[in-house]
């Protein structure tokens, strides 16, 4: 009858745990800071008082932080830069889950009708995409924004159109890899219709890769979205989101310098956030 080494046996069941809690921390942490961002920006105002982010009064402008009614204090036209703080993450959240969102819907959907379809349709609608590609989006952004006007309405369809061609890129190249699998290939040959076979067979089976080139790319439009606002193209003032608030701010940086601190530091938060959740998504779901 064999016989178990305890002691030697132990060990080596240690490093699978450590690895099981590693797996739930990578996960863990940036949800963590995702759910205080969007709760602080979302839920906050609702249940606690908050001052209105505009409408200041002059008369306390300046103040220093934890000054009485004032967390962070306020800025040069007296207005509360917590409650600016909370509503410009609100605005600049809404920016980066819609152009997501829209881009994800439209761009997933051409990228796998063009490759199940095939032919002329793929050609097509590839070739379209590829001469939004070669363009420099970012200029082409700007250009938009520009013609349209500063509003989030305008900011979102701006970058929601540029980011369709990603999408679609992604979705096709996972559509050619399904699109011969044996399922597949029986829900063709038992007369599945061409709707049904898009959104019931190829759709769940591509959304995991949509989903976590999102979750990469919510960082970068909200980056985008802050470097619009900083030049005047994005949420127009006084409405606040972290891009105006960061180039109201730097007209007194030397001055009051938190009030460039707080707006940056939010972004650099919500951003490295998506980014970890879209690098470990993307661990996770490659290896299945």
């Amino acid at each position: 009858m064999a016989t178990v080494d305890l002691p030697t046996a132990l060990p080596a069941a240690r490093p699978s745990r450590v690895r099981g809690w590693l797996r739930h921390v990578e996960l863990g942490v940036p949800l963590a800071l995702l759910a205080l961002v969007f709760g602080a920006c979302f839920l906050w105002p609702l249940v606690a008082s908050v001052p209105e982010p505009v409408g200041g009064d002059v008369l306390e402008s300046n103040l220093p932080a934890f000054s009485p009614g004032h967390l962070l204090g306020t800025d040069p036209n007296g207005n509360d830069v917590w409650s600016r703080l909370l509503h410009g993450g609100r605005s600049s959240l809404i920016v980066g889950v819609a152009v997501n969102v829209l881009g994800l819907l439209a761009g997933g959907t051409l990228g796998a009708v063009s490759a199940y379809l095939g032919g002329a349709v793929d050609a097509v609608i590839m070739r379209v995409l590829d001469v939004l590609i070669a363009f420099p989006s970012l200029v082409l952004t700007l250009a938009v924004a520009q013609s349209l006007g500063p509003s989030q309405v305008n900011t979102i369809l701006a970058l929601a159109f540029f980011s369709v061609p990603a999408f679609a890129r992604i979705s096709r190249a996972a559509t050619l890899r399904l699109r011969e699998q044996p399922f597949m290939v029986a829900a063709h040959l038992s007369g599945t219709r061409v709707w049904r076979m898009l959104f019931r067979h190829l759709a769940p089976n591509i959304a995991p890769q949509l989903v976590t080139f999102s979750m990469l790319g919510m960082g970068i439009v909200i980056v985008i979205e802050g470097a619009l606002s900083f030049l005047g193209l994005g949420i127009p003032p006084p409405a606040p989101s972290w891009g105006n608030m960061i180039s109201q701010g730097q007209a007194s940086l030397s001055a009051t310098p938190m009030l460039v601190v707080w707006p940056s530091l939010a972004l650099f938060v919500t951003v490295l956030a998506f980014n970890l959740l879209g690098e470990t998504l993307r661990g996770r779901w490659s290896g299945r």
